[in-house]
């Protein structure tokens, strides 16, 4: 069986999600030995056997972002000829899978790990190009052969957002974790050379800052924090100068309040350092209010770190709430935005769950432990390479 696995992100290039899921797979996948896997990605040429990259069209440059993705989806298309079967990972991929389809006649597999419709705030970062987007986004789930959900939330997201679908065809394989990767590292030097006592207590944060991601609601909520915890952001990427406007305002006030006690790290640290930073946190904090499943929590898990996550999306089958971490309530508007219904209350119950992790270091650190036992024994790759290739016998007959 020779399966093509398309992806925007691929390592080097790999800053979310669906980039480590997808690395993951294919490693996970082509360790079977018994199918070929042929990955094809955006970006500058990977040395990596069975590894093709393609970069944007100059011919492009100028058009919209969405558009210039739709270039490099054609421009994958030729390769897959000969392929038994396509898979594609996000909208960016999921243009190029569905023109291979057709071409080629194989079966679309897609797996989703965000949904257009529950992101509507990305009309704010392409303009007209979020309704191209959107539309590749339906096209394509519409006519695959098979749509692989993350979680079981987000199979609910997708029969929700896309009613026409079969709900048979929608099958649930989560995300996973390399418990060797991601696992305790006491480097304290790198967790001092980023500004952070380690011998102080602290909420750590790790993530892009995007509206999904709810970073302007932990700063809100950080404000009420104990004078001597402090607050480590591990962010960069901002989608929009909006968004990042918003949390460099939100910042600058909760420094002139708390002092030194707030370190930002806008750079995209090495995973070894980041498992560091991690590692010498007391709790790890997720406020996403968007969150098909959440691999960073499952790398803080895997580093012993108890979670405060919001109960939205795939979290909940993640964090098991009084055994791992904590999970906050949330109510949220169904306008796709994720917003809360009373973004006061939430603040006020993310700080309550973030204050009781912090004053009881012991029960956190129990916390930290469970986690990663759960993190090992249920979300190993192997396992979920698997049930991915169940999938793909189930679409060839």
């Amino acid at each position: 069986m020779r399966v093509d696995i398309l992806s925007k992100e691929y390592p080097p290039a790999i800053y979310g999600g669906a980039g480590v899921h997808v690395a993951e797979l294919v490693r996970a996948l082509r360790a079977r030995g018994d199918m070929t896997v042929q990955v094809r990605c955006f970006g500058e040429p990977r040395d990596e056997a069975d590894t093709t990259a393609y970069p944007d069209l100059a011919e492009l440059a100028s058009a919209n972002a969405a558009i210039q993705t739709m270039g490099v989806d054609l421009s994958m298309v030729a390769g897959t000829e000969g392929a038994d079967l396509v898979h594609s990972h996000t909208w960016y991929a999921n243009f190029g899978g569905h023109v291979a389809s057709l071409l080629g006649g194989m079966p679309h597999v897609i797996t989703a790990h965000s949904l257009e419709p529950l992101r509507p705030w990305k009309a704010e970062q392409l303009g007209g190009g979020y309704r191209v987007s959107s539309w590749v986004e339906k096209t394509a789930y519409e006519a695959a052969a098979a749509v692989i959900a993350v979680s079981a939330g987000m199979r609910e997201d997708i029969l929700r957002s896309y009613p026409s679908i079969d709900p048979e065809k929608v099958k649930v394989v989560h995300n996973g974790i390399d418990s060797q990767l991601w696992q305790p590292n006491p480097d304290l030097d790198t967790v001092r050379r980023h500004g952070v006592d380690p011998d102080k207590k602290s909420v750590i944060f790790v993530g892009r800052i995007t509206r999904q991601k709810g970073l302007p609601y932990l700063l809100r909520a950080a404000a009420n924090l104990p004078p001597d915890v402090q607050l480590v952001l591990l962010a960069g990427a901002p989608d929009t100068p909006e968004i990042m406007a918003e949390v460099e305002g939100l910042m600058a006030d909760l420094r002139e309040q708390r002092g030194d006690g707030v370190i930002w790290v806008p750079e995209m640290l090495p995973r070894a350092q980041v498992t560091a930073m991690l590692s010498a946190a007391t709790v790890f904090a997720c406020p996403s209010v968007y969150e098909p499943l959440g691999i960073v929590n499952l790398e803080a898990m895997a580093c012993e770190q108890p979670v405060v996550a919001t109960a939205t999306g795939g979290i909940p089958e993640v964090v098991v709430d009084g055994e791992t971490g904590w999970l906050v309530p949330i109510e949220q508007v169904q306008d796709g935005t994720g917003t809360p219904t009373d973004p006061d209350k939430f603040v006020a119950d993310l700080s309550a769950a973030l204050n009781e992790a912090v004053s009881d270091p012991d029960r956190a650190r129990q916390f930290g432990l469970a986690g990663r036992a759960r993190a090992v024994e249920s979300f190993s790759w192997a396992s979920i390479g698997d049930r991915t290739l169940e999938v793909y016998r189930s679409v060839l007959g």
